[in-house]
């Protein structure tokens, strides 16, 4: 990163209150410097870029007008937040951010008493933002709260329901929504910008405050005739500027849309509306990737796009021979999908992320992108199923949390044919414990009529997909973690797997070592290595959590004292709990050690890093089988 000298105005700026020190005039020159900041950083430690520069100007228009922290700013979904932390106390730790022991990768409270909320996953920012609005309205507090929304969190179902919320409860909520998903108009003529100037003026809304009192007084004006009222005053506005929009059919005042980067325009629009009681939506646009050529025209690419060189804006990607887990899965889908017309694809935003751009490549029509809306990715492809089609729906494995009583629901309890496949899944790394796929072995297993799977290696991975595609499959679900997997030829032959069964991959005598998924593969050398010592290691791959391989556990029983189990997941509740209920259910007394994610939130870091934090690393697992030798 290059040094601070280029920065004279960002470096005098610790905190907002030093940003709010300056005169006005200044802005677009913080707002240039710190755009150069983030790219200048995120070039060689890499983060969510376009979205970040997208918000430059909202940023700072923010701390300037609002007195931050006292002021509350809820951001969502957290990509969009690096301004944010570089002008609140961060500048001179931001090429930690990401790393381990370094700034956290998201907004969150435990980091800065300016992170008002924590903000992972998306469309959170309303509901939390009018609750924190309504507690301050009944202690009487003074303080704003501000929602900014945006870079496609205004598809999850929970910003509809925090906005049904807002328009019929008591509160002094400001709702931004950053748009960056269409370009910036020009005005549609001067009118409309007459209008939006004097619906946000100091004079138009006294006179209208004033107005409204008296009405209040003499008892013209009750809460139900305020809401017509505004609601009327929006429809006028929506006549007048031959525009219409889902806001101003709510009971709030709704103000826009606005350059969202024009500095000066969202100083003058925030301190007109700062003061104004109840609920208000300002809507701007902004361009996803602002001031960096490369990601204007493909903020897909670059919003989380690794490093890059700075001068010729080209990407440096990492070689390797082994694919990443997500193509294998990619290129897999469009096989299966050709041989079999049934089958369709789901995801919520995430095709490039989980490679089911491969099929919208090659079989539009059976590719479906419903937005971050994970419950009705869920639904909706329980309703495809029940249609006759076979849905494969590809969602990261912290994200389908927000699908939970969906799969229950809607597909389980109708013993389904549906395909779920869980990117993620796992440690994920620097994008921290928000985005971990911990959960899932544990939350799904004890729902009735689901198969839960996770592959060796890239080849199980095609098997798991062809075993799941048959006809009569129920409801499978296939687990698989981030990054790339371990084979160079990964192009097996598709066959079926008998469902339920695990794999002997090592004999031993001393200790049985029972694996699922991709972390067996890693533990092979820990096996031999444990025979150098003298310890003899039988190693399964158990493959399935549910029905889990009871004939395996059996055998396990009866030969061995000693057993360790190791998921990519947390301990309580999946594999080690499975094979911990199973000998005790069943009269076996063994010295069973579980290891995985233990019962804490894992911060971020790289995967090999947490993996040893977690004690799932190759040296912690040797260490335990070496245990027993000494026992």
């Amino acid at each position: 990163m290059k040094e601070l000298t280029k920065y004279p105005l960002l470096q005098s700026i610790n905190t907002p209150a030093d940003l709010r020190k300056l005169p006005e005039k200044s802005l677009p020159q913080v707002c240039k410097e710190l755009r150069e900041f983030i790219i200048d950083s995120l070039a060689n430690n890499p983060g969510h870029f376009a979205s970040s520069l997208g918000s430059v100007e909202l940023t700072v228009a923010l701390h300037y007008v609002y007195s931050t922290p006292d002021d509350k700013i809820v951001w969502d979904v957290g990509h969009q937040a690096y301004g944010h932390k570089i002008l609140t106390g961060r500048r001179e730790r931001f090429h930690t951010n990401r790393k381990f022991g370094g700034i956290k990768p998201f907004p969150s409270p435990d980091e800065s008493e300016y992170d008002s909320f924590v903000a992972g996953h998306a469309s959170n920012s309303i509901s939390a933002a009018l609750g924190l609005s309504v507690s301050a309205k009944l202690q009487g507090s003074k303080e704003h709260v501000i929602a900014v929304i945006g870079d496609g969190s205004m598809s999850g179902g929970l910003a509809y329901e925090g906005l049904n919320n807002l328009s019929n409860t008591p509160n002094n909520l400001l709702v931004i929504l950053n748009d960056n998903n269409m370009s910036i108009d020009k005005s549609v003529g001067g009118m409309s910008q007459v209008l939006i100037s004097m619906h946000s003026s100091r004079i138009y809304n006294k006179v209208r405050y004033v107005i409204a009192k008296a009405l209040r007084k003499v008892g013209i004006l009750n809460e139900r005739r305020a809401n017509a009222l505004i609601r009327f005053n929006n429809g006028l506005k929506a006549m007048l500027f031959r525009q219409q929009n889902f806001f101003e059919g709510m009971s709030a005042r709704y103000f826009g849309p606005i350059n969202g980067h024009d500095v000066h325009e969202l100083v003058r629009m925030l301190r007109s509306i700062k003061d104004m009681t109840g609920p208000r939506m300002l809507h701007i646009h902004t361009v996803k990737g602002k001031g960096w050529e490369p990601a204007e025209k493909n903020a897909t690419v670059w919003h989380q796009p690794g490093i890059f060189d700075v001068e010729t804006g080209e990407r440096i990607v990492a070689q390797g021979d082994s694919p990443r887990f997500q193509d294998v899965f990619g290129e897999t889908l469009v096989e299966l999908a050709k041989s079999d017309e049934r089958i369709v694809g789901i995801t919520p935003a995430m095709p490039t992320g989980c490679s089911m751009n491969k099929l919208m490549n090659e079989i539009p029509e059976r590719f479906f992108d419903v937005g971050i809306a994970e419950g009705h990715a869920v639904t909706f492809s329980a309703g495809l199923a029940k249609g006759g089609a076979l849905p494969f729906c590809n969602i990261y494995s912290s994200f389908m949390q927000r699908g939970y009583d969906n799969l229950i629901h809607d597909v389980a309890l109708q013993r389904l044919d549906f395909v779920l496949c869980l990117d993620r899944a796992g440690i994920v790394g620097e994008d921290g414990p928000t985005h971990h796929g911990a959960f899932d072995l544990a939350y799904l297993r004890p729902i009735p009529n689901l198969t839960i799977s996770s592959p060796y290696d890239e080849c199980e991975l095609r098997r798991l997909m062809y075993t799941a595609a048959r006809p009569g499959a129920g409801t499978f679900v296939i687990r698989y973690p981030r990054g790339k997997g371990s084979l160079v030829d990964w192009r097996c032959r598709l066959e079926t797997v008998e469902v339920g069964t695990g794999r002997l991959m090592k004999e031993g005598t001393d200790v049985a070592l029972l694996t699922l998924g991709p972390l067996g593969k890693v533990m092979e050398s820990v096996v031999s290595e444990a025979a150098e010592h003298g310890v003899s290691v039988a190693h399964y791959d158990m493959r399935f959590l549910k029905p889990i391989d009871t004939s395996i556990l059996r055998e396990v029983g009866e030969k061995f004292k000693y057993i360790i189990t190791l998921e990519d997941g947390c301990v309580i509740g999946g594999l080690g709990s499975s094979v911990v209920e199973y000998m005790s259910e069943n009269g076996y007394a063994p010295r069973i050690v579980t290891l995985g994610i233990p019962d804490k939130f894992v911060e971020h870091g790289t995967p090999n890093e947490l993996y040893k934090v977690c004690g799932m690393d190759k040296e912690s697992v040797l260490r335990a089988i070496l245990k027993f030798k000494e026992s």
